[in-house]
């Protein structure tokens, strides 16, 4: 903590802030290099030695700066400038193998790496007593460095895909052919063919009707399922029956069995009664396997709610029916809202059952359609541009219901 004390940090303070740093600067060179191979298309040697060794003087200078008193941000700034000025000189003026004439990427790069590592060292001593470091004060800073690589770890393991997908589909045939590792964009295509991957594919591969046939049977799923999901787990949540518990307790059974084992017997059945290589197949089966689980969801939010509030209207002359909708309803609205778009993004996602039932393009989804797209015949920046179109809609869909999400299902996580 960079207070008015005068004394020297302790050691294991020292040990501490030396950890943190060589972590965050292998951490940060790492992105970097990363990026400059798949963005600037540069060769790079990733020297994650020489950034280990650059963040542990950073982390040692910080932590005697702030034991000394210094602000922590005159302690960063100064840590950054040591870091970068020991990486530049070991590395003979060549960061990430790269010559200095290539500035962005090699001196640019250092300025950024170790400017975020100094960065990520101030955030993880921040609050630290480190003249009075103790078994408290160590924990926490494993903590928050364990915190900071589990977050850039998953930001790392999410974004990356979605960013080659995305790139990939804005490429032109003769880009693959010549550098296909070259995933870089070029903007000055924007407005003479950057995104005509997406028109080919929704136009020529019919994925603007694959769209409508996907929000179609994802919006018929999600009303399947409330209807029947909302009364039967009030039924279950507030009624006494006969089996009650019983019920409760084995409404997720049917998740012990991998969807592959049901494929084959529901192929047989609805190929006897018709019901294959159509949506009304789909709408059987897309409800009976999201209904269990939107039953247990429901079930513990209702039953966070006060009983006092129905036992009223009630006795004001409301039916179970009027006590639901007029009551229960409106105070659900962040579970039923949480359950709806869990409902709908496995019916626009899910594939295994589309995949077997549907034979006729015409009704395919959009799970179902990404498949004519993967053969040899079609361009690879066709195929990603159908994946982009598969999972744009229900990602933004969901960043912009996550609230409701995160509140339904914690909601019903505590009685109370």
């Amino acid at each position: 903590m960079s207070g008015a004390v005068r004394r020297t940090a302790e050691p294991l303070a020292f040990a501490g802030g030396a950890a943190i740093g060589a972590l965050a600067a292998v951490l940060a060179v790492f992105v970097w290099g990363l990026a400059a191979t798949v963005i600037g298309v540069r060769d790079n040697t990733m020297p994650l030695g020489l950034a280990a060794l650059a963040g542990l003087v950073q982390g040692l200078a910080h932590v005697w700066l702030l034991g000394r008193g210094v602000g922590e941000r005159r302690a960063t700034g100064a840590t950054w400038a040591a870091g970068l000025a020991l990486f530049i000189l070991i590395s003979a003026g060549r960061p990430f193998g790269l010559p200095l004439t290539d500035w962005l990427w090699s001196a640019g790069g250092g300025v950024i790496a170790l400017g975020a590592a100094a960065r990520m060292i101030e955030a993880g001593l921040t609050g630290i007593n480190l003249v009075r470091f103790s078994r408290i004060q160590a924990e926490t800073l494993l903590i928050r460095a364990l915190r900071g690589t589990g977050y850039a770890f998953f930001i790392l393991s999410v974004t990356l895909p979605f960013y080659v997908m995305v790139v990939a589909s804005l490429k032109k045939q003769a880009d693959f052919i010549t550098n296909p590792l070259d995933l870089s964009v070029d903007l000055t295509r924007i407005f003479s063919g950057l995104f005509a991957s997406y028109g080919e594919v929704l136009v020529t591969f019919h994925f603007a009707r694959y769209v409508g046939v996907s929000t179609l049977v994802s919006l018929l799923t999600v009303a399947i399922t409330l209807i029947f999901a909302i009364p039967g787990a009030y039924a279950v949540s507030r009624l006494r029956f006969p089996g009650r518990a019983l019920l409760s307790n084995s409404i997720l059974l049917i998740y012990l069995f991998p969807a592959i084992v049901l494929v084959i017997p529901l192929y047989s059945v609805f190929s006897q009664i018709g019901l294959r290589d159509s949506l009304l197949g789909l709408l059987v089966v897309y409800p009976a396997t999201t209904l269990p689980v939107s039953l247990y969801m429901l079930q513990g939010y209702f039953r966070t709610l006060p009983s006092e509030l129905e036992e009223a209207g009630l006795i004001d002359g409301c039916s179970r029916v009027a006590v639901i909708w007029r009551i229960t309803l409106p105070l659900s609205l962040p579970a039923v809202a949480s359950v709806a778009l869990y409902v709908f993004m496995i019916a626009w996602n899910e594939f295994l059952f589309a995949f077997m039932f549907l034979d006729t393009p015409a009704i395919f989804t959009l799970s179902r359609g990404l498949v004519s797209l993967n053969n040899s015949e079609v361009p690879r920046q066709f195929l990603m541009a159908g994946a982009v179109i598969v999972t744009v809609p229900v990602m933004a869909l969901f960043l912009w219901m996550e609230r409701f999400m995160v509140a339904g299902l914690t909601a019903g996580s505590v009685k109370g």
